[in-house]
């Protein structure tokens, strides 16, 4: 027997649409009075018991309980996540609400298994960092609670979200090796990991047309792995070098940087590499990396100001805020030495 009533079940009963479903247990436009009436009556008669009567206080937050979930992965990245973080909870606090935590590893991500908190729709709002997976947020979308992406979107979920300007922030990177004079400038990066990482690959080939130069395929490494044996490799295996490489995060261009030194370049008089981010890897490296900045305060400030907006005003548009991501030079870029 199952263990709980899902708003899919109650689609199946009623030969509904699950989002149907979710409109008339939210309060949300879109379906009938009738409809509407019919759903509630039907998840009560189930057992489903929907977001107006589990809402609860946290007794220590005058304004209730912001949830904030992200992968194993995602929490794991303290240099990158864990600023965004701490600006979301000041945030939380400063507008008078509770802050919970929960990470998401990878069984309970298949399984669709939320948290409690979600289950018993204890919170007034949810954020999501950084990519789960579509399924496990539509998951929590559907659970009528508004719900806010930060660092992530796909166009099968619908949810407003704060993202970087990837595209822009990448060619802003590859436009800065373009007018140092380089012609031969290789990717890296992995487009299947994030959505982020494909925009940035775009950008990376935005600029290249721009500039009339056609890249060499051999030198679009769009499956790397953040592992310094593979990026180790990944130099040694190459017949023909680039003058340059953009990197889609600092952590491969710490790797690669290092790679490529072991192997005998010198970075920047024989190569140049340019990251995104603008986290730790890139201020310690040798030399200290040429990266794009990403605003991580700023980041949780929006994402929480958003989310209060959707709590008051649940029916108007979705948005994506973007942004704005800035190129920071530092030693690791400089003119090649070949034409």
């Amino acid at each position: 027997m199952k263990s709980k009533v899902t708003m899919q079940d109650i689609a199946d009963r009623l030969k509904l649409s699950k989002n149907s479903v979710s409109q008339a247990l939210t309060g949300k436009p879109g379906v009938s009075e009738a409809t509407r009436r019919l759903v509630i009556e039907t998840a009560e008669q189930m057992g489903y018991v929907y977001g107006k009567d589990r809402k609860r206080r946290q007794p220590n937050a005058p304004n209730g309980s912001i949830a904030l979930i992200a992968s194993d992965f995602a929490f794991a990245q303290k240099n990158f996540f864990g600023e965004i973080y701490l600006s979301i909870e000041r945030e939380v606090r400063d507008r008078g609400y509770e802050l919970l935590i929960q990470s998401v590893n990878q069984t309970a991500a298949a399984e669709l298994r939320l948290p409690p908190f979600l289950e018993n729709r204890a919170v007034a709002g949810v954020l999501t960092l950084s990519h789960i997976t579509t399924e496990y947020v539509n998951a929590v979308i559907d659970t009528g609670i508004p719900t806010v992406l930060i660092d992530h979107h796909h166009p099968d979920i619908a949810a407003d979200c704060v993202l970087t300007n990837n595209r822009f922030g990448a060619y802003e990177a590859v436009r800065h090796l373009l007018e140092l004079g380089h012609r031969d400038i290789g990717y890296v990066g992995n487009i299947d990991f994030s959505p982020s990482y494909y925009e940035r690959l775009d950008g990376f080939r935005l600029a290249m047309h721009e500039y009339g130069v056609t890249p060499n395929e051999e030198w679009i490494v769009d499956r790397a792995l953040e592992d310094h044996s593979y990026i180790i490799n990944l130099v040694k295996q190459l017949e023909n070098y680039p003058t340059a490489w953009f990197c889609v995060n600092d952590g491969l261009g710490f790797m690669l940087n290092s790679a490529l030194q072991q192997h005998g370049f010198s970075v920047p008089d024989d190569v140049s590499v340019v990251s995104f981010d603008n986290g730790y890897l890139s201020r310690i490296a040798t030399p200290p990396m040429t990266t794009v900045n990403v605003d991580l305060e700023l980041f949780g400030s929006c994402a929480v100001e958003l989310l209060l907006d959707r709590i008051a005003h649940p029916n108007k548009p979705l948005t994506e805020t973007l942004l704005q991501a800035k190129l920071i030079v530092r030693e690791s870029t400089a003119a090649p030495k070949r034409a």
